[in-house]
């Protein structure tokens, strides 16, 4: 049985470790520029604040440590991205353990997720989403920690606190997860009675509301940028009625279309779709609690606001799908079935990134065809014939200032936008090309 175990455990770290060579390597190889979110990363990452105009600070936190690092090289970026991805695939093949106390069952709930785009094809681009992953699924983790005992480690309380806010940190919709979290203990606490409340368990929640406090100031001094920013992409500007039937509507279906591949894999595994569902069930429970409410929550907002949401926003919803699965059917998976569902997903493992490199190739007109790199070059000819002094800041969109941030040698700050002219007004040096200016400061 143990050695049974360190075999299961070595194919998981196998698995892992090919997921991210793969998922680094080939964007590596077929793409010429990072893409739109990452460079944007990089561009907030070289003037780091408590927040930006569109998220909070976290996502571009990590970038620019590892361009303390690794410099300007493309590949840097797609590894960060990938170990964000592997990272929160352990702590899932941990909780999953945990709940099944079958370490067959565990690897089967990781490898489920490769049924589910979020967590291959779109990885390559690093991103708000991607940098929520490794905190959700830790999140998740100490919380199942801590729900598992009726008196909890202050050092677990402490620390669901800390990561709980980077994720916040990271993306405000992480607080989706967390409303799920304190709703599963208020109806195991209050409802069920299943443990008494203490007030050991609002350490966490101090943790959480001490740690960004930094950023709650910054947001009073940038008249909520960040939420208006939000706001303005859930497409409610203007009321109409039909918006909270619609959106809803298309929220439910695309989530259907998403997770298709993922029940196909699914159906290669069990004999008959049967299995008992019920509350009372403590795990049962908290995996009902951590992937079906938030994405209920999500629907919820959409139906009474009448507001868009974007697929792309439901990245970390997904991660214990698999868990959720594995534990609901445990008694009707068919190991004898194993191999056809290991064919699919070898399939799906391969298929994917054959796809990506495929797309890339082919097509010439997207972001990562950009030649950031030459345009940096001719703009730091262009500052060369004028000035000897390295450039310092940069001015303009993220797309287009950040590829300079991120190629020029000297790695100048993002300074925000072409109308901030009060960083030209006290500029040393500068020059403007079309809608970009680049400067040094006095």
């Amino acid at each position: 049985m143990a050695e049974n175990k360190k075999k299961i455990s070595k194919l998981f770290y196998i698995f892992i470790f090919a997921h991210l060579v793969l998922w680094t390597v080939v964007p590596s190889l077929v793409n010429v520029n990072l893409p739109l979110d990452t460079i944007e990363a990089l561009a907030w990452g070289s003037n780091l604040e408590w927040g930006f105009n569109k998220h909070p600070p976290v996502s571009a936190f990590f970038p620019q440590v590892f361009f303390m690092i690794f410099g300007s090289q493309d590949w840097a970026y797609y590894f960060l991205s990938q170990i964000f991805v592997v990272t929160s695939f352990y702590f899932v093949f941990k909780l999953s353990n945990e709940m099944t106390n079958n370490i067959r069952l565990s690897l089967i709930s990781v490898l489920l997720l490769e049924g589910i785009y979020f967590y291959n094809f779109t990885t390559p681009e690093y991103n708000v989403n991607i940098a929520q992953l490794p905190f959700w699924s830790i999140t998740v983790y100490l919380a199942w920690k801590i729900f598992d005992k009726k008196d909890p480690d202050v050092i677990n309380l402490i620390l669901l606190g800390i990561f709980a806010a980077v994720g916040f940190l990271s993306k405000y919709l992480f607080l989706y997860l967390l409303i799920s979290i304190d709703l599963l203990f208020f109806y195991f606490i209050f409802i069920k009675k299943y443990f008494k409340f203490k007030f050991s368990y609002l350490i966490s929640l101090e943790v959480f509301l001490l740690l960004l406090i930094p950023h709650f100031i910054w947001l009073i001094d940038n008249d909520f940028v960040t939420i208006t920013y939000g706001l303005s992409r859930t497409g409610n500007e203007e009321f109409q009625i039909i918006n909270h039937i619609k959106y809803p509507v298309l929220f439910i279906l695309k989530q259907i279309g998403i997770l298709v591949p993922f029940f196909i894999l699914c159906l290669f595994l069990i004999k008959k779709f049967k299995f008992s569902f019920t509350l009372k069930d403590k795990k049962t429970a908290f995996l009902f609690f951590v992937n079906i409410v938030p994405v209920c929550l999500v629907l919820i907002t959409s139906i009474l606001l009448g507001s868009k949401i974007r697929t792309m926003w439901m990245t970390p919803f997904y991660l214990f799908n698999g868990v959720l699965f594995v534990y609901l059917f445990k008694k009707q998976i068919n190991i004898k079935k194993i191999n056809n569902f290991l064919y699919c997903f070898l399939f799906l493992f391969l298929f994917s990134p054959f796809v990506y490199g495929y797309i890339s190739l082919s097509n010439d007109n997207k972001r990562t065809d950009y030649p950031g790199k030459q345009i940096a070059e001719k703009v730091q000819l262009e500052w060369n014939k004028n000035f000897d002094e390295p450039i310092e800041f940069v001015i303009g969109d993220e797309w287009k200032a950040g590829n300079l941030s991120y190629h020029i040698k000297s790695r100048p700050k993002w300074e925000g936008f072409l109308g901030n002219n009060e960083i030209l007004n006290e500029a040393k040096e500068y020059i403007c090309i079309d809608d970009i200016c680049v400067g040094t400061y006095k």
